[in-house]
């Protein structure tokens, strides 16, 4: 329970908190919240970009005190989505905490498309098979909170499952149209297993609902660069103030992807970012650069 002095003060999947009551967790126990620590990170996604709308104001937290964002995408059926991936590295940049691309079904095609887009980046990834040994992966997330986000139908609670195989987390199917049933309904923390005398603490990982888009209205348009490093040192050369707009002719950025400094498709994609936060483009529509919706 959470004490009525917290007022409406929200507790969140991974805060830490003190207690009062019962702590032992046997059965019929009451215990009450009375104080929730101060956060070290919050990961916050919207429902849209545009903040001027309900959906756009209405802010979401997704976890409290994360150390890493795990992003799952399909490298088949469905497809991978960079726009999709795009907005959640805008999201782990802006909550400072590490990104982590996971990148699953690679039995069924292989990742040279995706890691090419972000080869700039030299974003970390790994490649997971069915049936192949997660130590690579159980390895970076020991001793640490991370959190899966993905698209439904990616693979993500199967993931889970193969972690922590008494979490028995639901698992979907693809449809013929590439999209996945939502099967998470909400976000739950899972502790990681460890040998009885580890050492070191095991680590948790939180398992996230299947998302279709991840609104990013409560990232500043300044901030909303860093998700892009690869273009950021073009800006130096904006003139001050400047939108960063395909339509503002002394933009640097254009310059800089002509010359072959960064991907046409980076700077695309971040520009639509700029368009859906305006409320010109909607992000459950919009495609990304590959033409696949986002």
């Amino acid at each position: 329970m959470r004490a009525r002095e917290l007022g409406r003060k929200s507790v969140v999947v991974g805060d830490r908190v003190g207690l009062v009551g019962d702590t032992s967790g046997s059965s019929g126990a009451l215990a009450r919240i009375v104080r929730i620590e101060p956060r070290r990170s919050v990961l916050r996604r919207t429902a849209e970009d545009d903040a001027s709308t309900a959906e756009g104001r209405l802010e979401r937290v997704v976890v409290a005190n994360a150390d890493q964002l795990v992003i799952v995408s399909a490298l088949a059926d469905p497809p991978p989505r960079t726009g999709f991936i795009d907005r959640c590295l805008v999201a782990a940049y802006d909550a400072g905490i590490e990104p982590l691309l996971c990148l699953t079904k690679a039995d069924l095609a292989g990742p040279e498309k995706v890691l090419d887009y972000y080869t700039e980046l030299e974003l970390p990834y790994l490649l997971i098979r069915p049936g192949s040994p997660l130590d690579a992966l159980r390895s970076l997330l020991t001793g640490r909170v991370s959190v899966l986000v993905g698209h439904s139908g990616v693979g993500k609670s199967t993931l889970v499952n193969r972690l922590v195989p008494e979490a028995e987390r639901a698992v979907g199917t693809v449809s013929a149209i590439g999209r996945g049933r939502h099967t998470s309904t909400s976000a739950v923390a899972l502790r990681l297993p460890g040998p009885p005398d580890a050492q070191q603490d095991p680590g948790w990982i939180v398992d996230t609902p299947g998302v279709r888009s991840f609104g990013l209205a409560h990232v500043s348009a300044e901030s909303l660069l860093h998700g892009f490093p690869d273009l950021v040192e073009a800006t130096a050369d904006c003139p001050a103030n400047c939108p960063h707009t395909a339509d503002e002719a002394d933009c640097a950025l254009d310059g800089w992807v002509a010359v072959g400094r960064a991907d046409p498709r980076r700077l695309a994609s971040y520009r639509r970012l700029l368009a859906s936060r305006s409320g010109e483009t909607d992000p459950r529509t919009e495609p990304d650069p590959h033409g696949r919706p986002e």
